[in-house]
């Protein structure tokens, strides 16, 4: 993807998250402007926009160091609460923090169209000969990827690589694979 082409925001999963986050010492955290300018979200806190960098896009006046252990605390946090990494780069296309996105007060989600976000590196790739239907990804997806209707429909097109269906799936018939 040519650079004029990239958007600020990236999807990942929780892994690729991180691994990104593993390859920093320090941390900063800051309140989502998306959960501050709602009032509050109803999946999970608000003080979860998490950057790599002294100075980021994110930086505002409530914006605080952290240690490691909080770091882990908005991990386990975005698996149990099923929140989107949505790590978001400068100008040069570097890195400079994540985002814990949810269906419920972000602005991705919730106003679609209006904010843009790349695909990322990964997709889904479902077993459907021991798929039982149980519509736990369908629930998890946040992208509409994945629609129970009597049997599973899957569309990749759809997909934007955060692997939280494979999180979801008791028989774990979901993997995530190289999109290219």
């Amino acid at each position: 993807m040519a650079d004029s082409e990239r958007h600020q925001h990236y999807v990942c999963t929780l892994d690729e998250a991180r691994a990104i986050a593993d390859g920093h010492e320090r941390f900063r955290v800051s309140i989502c402007g998306c959960r501050k300018s709602k009032s509050g979200c109803a999946r999970s806190r608000a003080d979860v926009c998490l950057q790599l960098r002294e100075k980021t896009a994110a930086t505002g006046p409530e914006t605080r160091d952290v240690d490691r252990a909080f770091v882990e605390g908005i991990f386990a946090e975005a698996r149990e609460k099923r929140l989107v990494p949505r790590p978001f780069r400068d100008a040069r296309g570097e890195t400079e923090g994540i985002c814990f996105c949810c269906d419920d007060c972000c602005a991705y989600f919730t106003e679609i169209g209006n904010e843009r976000c790349d695909k990322g590196k990964l997709i889904e790739s479902t077993n459907l000969a021991i798929c039982m239907n149980c519509g736990n990804c369908e629930d998890a997806c946040r992208f509409g990827a994945r629609v129970l209707d009597g049997e599973l429909k899957i569309d990749r097109d759809r997909c934007y690589g955060c692997g939280l269906c494979v999180d979801a799936c008791p028989e774990h018939c979901i993997k995530m694979v190289n999109r290219e």
